[in-house]
């Protein structure tokens, strides 16, 4: 098995790579290729590929995605906290590497090899690579974020921590799925059902209608909407956008398939977007933006209308992003989410160690709470 080390994806070619991705669509060639080519994820932004890559007889048979990091924008696993206790403390943790999407905080496979002698081997190049250190530059510590559980399970005995988060994701009806989104509705508790019709009803008589697109629906004006909408976003929040026109339409391209946007217009204009990612299975929403502020936009958008596609087209899944506790009233439930963690200092690694030890625990009495306060109702008798 020979190990190698690349600056790139471009270094290696798109079926080789997509057949170890499989049909996770943020793990395609396209996608990590629409990033870098688009300036998004690159050194410039801070975000300098070093994919760890495993060849045997010239064939591709496993790669992890890994980035050297100066900063930790754009990750959703916050860590901030260590970067400031170590520069009171006058030491370095940037440049850090991070086994992640860019951008995205979609749980999936992070080792992308078939044999648990394959992974390990990832795990121990990436651990190697650090501890080596980076031209001369060393790095602080190895972070992978949103890996599958069996593989935070792996890293975990490879000698990383791991970290607990949540989010808030959707499930179709198990087997048949639901009819249509009434039928989803029949199995929530009256008040919530109640809230949801009020809700959607409010923007229906407000003569708004959607459409779906997919990447092969969207021509100039459409895209430049969304890119409109979507910095609108990050303004009103007092940020800067991550992605740029440039990768959306690269993406809309090369993955036309994968894309869904969900247009609101009202007289025929286009007042609000929702932009999502799918494969057969699951619907993963990431941006949203708005010309205007309509009452309830927002949750028809990007949650009801999301769902009813879901539902239409029997996908089982919607993950709806990170974060938002809004959401477990409209039908989504909490999921548990991972990260593994290794740092070089030992006394910062014993330190963090014991924190996320509490913050664990603190994790699990949330998302038992958030259990008990579950939408859906245990009486069947309640009126419709």
């Amino acid at each position: 098995m020979e190990i190698k080390v690349t600056d790139s994806p471009e270094h290696i070619s798109a079926p080789a790579w997509n057949a170890l991705a499989g049909d996770d669509p943020f793990l395609r060639h396209e996608f990590f290729s629409a990033l870098h080519e688009a300036g998004c994820a690159s050194k410039r932004t801070g975000w300098s590929p070093r994919f760890v890559t495993l060849w045997e007889g010239g064939i591709l048979q496993g790669a992890m995605p890994l980035y050297l990091k100066n900063h930790s924008y754009g990750e959703y696993v916050f860590d901030w906290a260590w970067a400031n206790a170590y520069e009171r403390a006058d030491h370095d943790y940037y440049p850090k590497l991070l086994s992640a999407i860019p951008f995205s905080p979609i749980t999936g496979k992070r080792l992308l090899a078939q044999t648990p002698e394959q992974r390990a081997l990832l795990i121990s190049t990436a651990l190697a690579i650090v501890r080596k250190g980076n031209a001369g530059a060393s790095m602080s510590s190895l972070h992978c974020l949103f890996p599958l559980e069996h593989e935070a399970r792996e890293m975990e005995r490879a000698g990383m921590m791991l970290r607990c988060g949540v989010q808030f994701h959707w499930k179709n009806r198990p087997g048949r799925g639901y009819e249509n989104f009434e039928d989803f509705l029949g199995g929530m508790s009256y008040s919530k059902r109640k809230k949801i019709r009020q809700e959607r009803r409010k923007v229906q008589d407000l003569g708004i209608h959607f459409e779906w697109l997919s990447g092969n629906d969207m021509d100039e004006d459409r895209w430049n909407f969304f890119i409109d909408c979507y910095n609108n976003t990050y303004r009103e929040h007092h940020s800067r956008p991550y992605l740029n026109l440039e990768f959306f339409i690269r993406l809309g391209k090369s993955m036309p398939e994968n894309i869904l946007l969900i247009l609101a217009l009202r007289n025929k204009k286009p007042i609000g977007v929702a932009f999502n990612i799918h494969n057969s299975h699951t619907l993963y929403g990431r941006y949203w933006g708005a010309r205007e502020f309509v009452p309830g936009l927002h949750f028809e958008t990007c949650y009801y209308q999301a769902i009813q596609y879901c539902i239409v087209n029997g996908l089982s899944l919607f993950e709806g992003g990170a974060q938002g506790e809004h959401k477990l009233a409209r039908g989504f439930l909490p999921v548990r989410t991972w990260s593994a963690h290794w740092l070089v200092h030992s006394e910062f690694a014993a330190a963090i160690g014991s924190y996320l030890e509490r913050e664990t625990r603190d994790i699990d009495r949330y998302i038992h709470a958030l259990e008990d306060s579950a939408p859906f109702r245990k009486d069947t008798k309640e009126p419709e």
